[in-house]
């Protein structure tokens, strides 16, 4: 049986570029899956974001047809999916400075942690204290206290449910931990992915820091490097 006309052109575009119908499929999955990719992840993530280099229109072409927009974060070699009604960062703010289409997947508790994390992220750029991925590392207790001074309420103390946000928050590929097991301290190290300043505008920032506070900017941080990390 012989290939519908969009399958045969895409096809060939593909084998032009190198890339199998099978690789592309095995790209577009995960991207749609997870929302986000980042290379730094694992080698796998790094495989499927080097293979995205190699055919990005063809990409993009393909999540145009569903209303899905694709922000490539080229400083931090990352890719995060835009639903519909989205707004992409350095393009237009939502009406609350927070990205809309993920705002309307995510819990109270999420949304929280998230502002919070662009906060201590933007207090670290502020400090100087970002390495050269363009990442922020801080104590566990540095966000809880940030989340008393922010939103007047700690983190959960719940065990089930501390474990259950913060692996939210790696899952969107917002931060880095040692897993659920390294939660129960506080003395425990976080990292925040500089992808946070993707969901969080300057202006709701901003307000949250009270208005007269101009948040940084990560421009002044540093290429980072292209060092893949094990498969986790």
């Amino acid at each position: 049986m012989s290939q519908a006309p969009l399958q045969h052109a895409l096809s060939e575009a593909l084998n032009a570029r190198g890339v199998t119908q099978a690789q592309f499929s095995e790209l577009m999955i995960r991207l749609l899956d997870h929302g986000v990719l980042c290379r730094s992840e694992s080698k796998k993530e790094a495989e499927l974001y080097d293979r995205y280099l190699q055919i990005p229109e063809l990409v993009e072409d393909y999540l145009s047809v569903l209303h899905i927009r694709l922000h490539h974060e080229r400083r931090f070699t990352s890719l995060r999916l835009f639903p519909p009604g989205a707004e992409i960062p350095g393009e237009a703010d939502t009406d609350d400075g927070f990205n809309s289409g993920l705002r309307n997947r995510l819990s109270q508790q999420e949304v929280a942690l998230i502002l919070v994390l662009r906060a201590e992220y933007d207090k670290s750029l502020r400090d100087g204290q970002i390495d050269e991925h363009g990442q922020a590392t801080l104590p566990l207790e540095a966000i809880n206290l940030a989340s008393k001074n922010l939103l007047g309420r700690p983190l959960p103390e719940a065990r089930g449910e501390r474990d259950t946000l913060f692996r939210r928050m790696r899952q969107l590929r917002l931060i880095r931990s040692d897993g659920d097991n390294s939660l129960e301290d506080n003395e425990t190290w976080l990292t925040i992915r500089p992808d946070i300043t993707s969901l969080v505008t300057d202006t709701v920032l901003s307000q949250l820091l009270g208005g007269d506070n101009k948040p940084a900017s990560n421009d002044d941080a540093e290429e980072p490097s292209e060092k893949d990390e094990g498969e986790q």
